[in-house]
C-alpha cells in the first residue's frame, strides 16, 4: 500500500480491500492493508480507516466468522492440524482484537471527530458483540455482555493524560439504557480501585474525568424492572441482576466508595461535596455509608465544611445520624468571610433549617442570634438584608430569647457580657447579654438597612419572614433596585432663571462689579 495516498485514493482503496475480504476468505490478508490505515497520521483517512472497519467486523460478527469461545494463541492454532475455517477464525478474531485496541488509542487522539467516531464505533462492536456473543453461554439463559470490550471503552475514557469532558459528553447518552449504566458503574469501580496500582501518582486529569464520568450516572428514583437495554435481549430474565434496580444501587454505591476511598485534590472534594446530597445520597443503597466522608468534611472547617452540610442534613433528619457537637461547629463556622464565600446562599438555608425546631435551648438559639447580630456591624449591605430577618425570625420561633431586645436596664457597651471569642454557644453567655448591634444597625448609611433593623423596635408578627427571595441577592441586583425607585417630588428651584454668576435681578454686585 502507498503510504501517500490522500484521502480520496484510501477511500477507494479501503472499500476494494473491504469488498475483497468480505468476499472471499481467500482475501483474507486484506485486513492487514485496512488495520495499517488506522495508523496513518492523517486525518481523514484514518476516519475511513474506522468506518471500513466497523463495516468489515459488524459483518463477520452478524456472520459468525470469528471464533467463540476462549481464544487460544495464534501461533499454536496456526501450527495445529485443525481445519482451516476454525484457524481462520481465530486469525480474525485475532485481527478483531487488534482493531479495537487501535480504536482505543484513538480515543486519544488529538482530533475530536476522531475520538467520537472511535468511540461510537467501540460501542457498534459492544452491542453487536452483545446480540453475537464471541463466549459460550455457562447454562441456557445465561447473560452475556462483552465486559472485556467494555472496559477498554472505560479505560480509554478515565485517560490520565487526555482531558475527556467533551467525550464523556457524548457518552452520556448511551447511559440512558439500563445495560450500558450497570456496566459503567461496574468498570469504573474497578478502575478506580486499581488506579493507585497503576499510576503511584494520580494525576488531576484522570480524577476530573472520572468525576465527569461519575456525575452523569443517575438511576430512576422509584422501584422498577428495568428492560431499556442498549444490547437487545428477547425476553430479559428476572434471574439477570441488570434488571433489578437494588443491583444497580449496589453498583453505584461501590463506584462512589472506589472515589472518595483516595485521597482527592481538594478542587475536586468540593465538586463531590456539592452533588453529594442531591445526586449521590439518594441512589446509595446504604446512605449512611457516607456518614464518615461527611463528618470528615465537616470538621475541616472553611467552605469545605459549609458544602458537607447539605448531605449532613439528609443523614440527620432522613436517616437519624447522631452527631455529637453539631450545632457548636456550626457555631464555629459564623465569622466574617461567610457572608463572602460562594456557597452563603446555601448555607444559611441549611442553617435556617437546622434553627427551625421549636426544642432547641434558648442559650442555643441565643448564641447564633448574638454571633450573627455582631458578624453584622461589617457585613456588606447585601448580606444584612438577608441577616436581619434572619435574626428576626430566630426571636420569632423562641420567645425566651425575646429579652434580648427588651432589655432596657442591660448592661453597658464596654460590659457586654457576650464572648465573641468562645467557641462553645453554651458558654458564650448571649442570654445574658442583649441585641445593641440591632439597633446601631438602624442608623446605618443604606435605607433599606436601616428599614430592617428597626422591626424591633415593634412587636414582632408571629409569621416569619421568608428569607429565600434574599438569600442570593448580589450588590449589583441591590444597586438595580436603588435605581429603579421613584425619588420624591421635584425639589422646587428659583423661579427666575439665573443669567450667569452675578446676573440676579437687584443683585448690588451686579450693579457695580463685571466678570471679564
Amino acid at each position: 500500500m502507498e503510504r501517500e495516498m490522500g484521502p480520496e485514493s484510501a477511500r477507494q482503496s479501503l472499500g476494494r480491500w473491504l469488498e475483497a475480504v468480505l468476499a472471499s476468505r481467500g482475501q483474507a490478508n486484506a485486513v492487514f492493508d485496512i488495520l495499517a490505515v488506522l495508523q496513518s497520521e492523517d486525518q481523514e483517512e484514518i476516519q475511513e480507516a474506522v468506518r471500513t472497519c466497523s463495516r468489515l467486523f459488524g459483518a463477520l460478527l452478524e456472520r459468525g466468522e470469528l471464533f467463540v469461545g476462549p481464544l487460544p494463541s495464534e501461533e499454536m492454532v496456526m501450527a495445529g492440524s485443525r481445519g482451516a475455517v476454525r484457524k481462520y477464525k481465530v486469525w480474525m478474531r485475532h485481527r478483531y482484537h487488534s482493531c479495537c485496541n487501535r480504536l482505543g488509542e484513538l480515543l486519544a487522539h488529538s482530533s475530536f471527530q476522531v475520538k467520537e467516531l472511535a468511540l461510537s464505533t467501540l460501542l457498534k462492536f459492544v452491542q453487536l458483540e452483545g446480540t453475537h456473543p464471541l463466549e459460550k453461554p455457562k447454562w441456557e439463559g445465561n447473560y452475556l455482555f462483552p465486559r472485556k470490550l467494555f472496559k477498554l471503552v472505560l479505560g480509554g475514557l478515565l485517560s490520565p493524560e487526555e482531558d475527556h469532558s467533551l467525550l464523556l459528553s457524548q457518552f452520556r447518552e448511551y447511559l440512558e439504557y439500563d445495560d450500558i449504566r450497570y456496566h459503567t458503574m461496574q468498570a469504573a469501580a474497578d478502575a478506580l480501585a486499581r488506579v493507585s496500582d497503576r499510576h503511584p501518582e494520580v494525576s488531576l486529569t484522570f480524577w476530573n474525568n472520572a468525576f465527569t464520568l461519575l456525575s452523569a450516572v443517575s438511576l430512576p428514583r422509584q422501584e422498577r424492572s428495568l428492560s431499556n437495554f442498549y444490547v437487545p435481549r428477547s425476553g430479559p430474565s428476572d434471574k439477570w441482576k441488570v434488571t433489578h434496580l437494588r443491583e444497580h444501587r449496589k453498583a453505584f454505591q461501590a463506584m462512589w466508595l472506589s472515589l472518595l476511598k483516595h485521597k482527592l485534590p481538594l478542587s475536586l472534594y468540593k465538586k463531590v461535596l456539592v452533588i453529594m446530597h442531591d445526586s449521590v445520597l439518594p441512589h446509595l443503597a446504604q446512605p449512611t455509608l457516607m456518614i464518615d466522608f461527611l463528618s470528615s468534611a465537616y470538621d475541616l472547617g472553611g467552605a469545605v465544611s459549609l458544602l458537607a452540610l447539605n448531605g449532613l442534613f439528609i443523614l440527620i433528619h432522613q436517616h437519624n445520624l447522631e452527631y455529637p457537637d453539631f450545632y457548636r461547629k456550626l457555631y464555629g463556622l459564623l465569622d466574617p468571610s461567610v457572608f463572602h464565600v460562594k456557597y452563603r446562599a446555601r448555607f444559611f438555608h441549611l442553617a435556617d433549617l437546622f434553627l427551625s425546631s421549636s426544642h432547641l435551648p434558648a442559650y442555643l438559639v441565643a448564641a447564633f442570634a448574638k454571633r450573627l447580630a455582631r458578624l453584622a456591624l461589617t457585613a456588606p449591605p447585601e448580606a444584612l438584608l438577608m441577616v436581619l430577618p434572619f435574626i428576626c425570625n430566630l426571636l420569632r420561633r423562641h420567645p425566651a430569647c425575646r429579652v434580648l431586645v427588651h432589655r432596657p436596664q442591660g448592661p453597658e457597651l464596654d460590659a457586654d457580657p457576650f464572648d465573641p471569642a468562645e467557641e462553645d454557644p453554651a458558654k458564650s453567655r448571649a442570654l445574658e447579654s442583649c441585641l445593641w448591634e440591632l439597633q446601631a444597625l438602624q442608623r446605618h448609611y443604606h435605607p433599606e438597612v436601616s428599614k430592617a433593623a428597626s422591626v424591633i423596635n415593634q412587636v414582632l408578627s408571629v409569621p416569619e419572614v421568608s428569607i429565600a427571595p434574599l438569600l442570593e441577592l448580589t450588590t449589583y441586583e441591590l444597586f438595580e433596585q436603588d435605581l429603579k425607585k421613584k425619588g420624591p417630588e421635584p425639589v422646587p428651584l428659583e423661579f427666575i432663571p439665573a443669567q450667569g454668576l452675578l446676573g440676579r435681578r437687584d443683585d448690588l454686585c451686579a450693579q457695580h462689579f463685571t466678570l471679564s
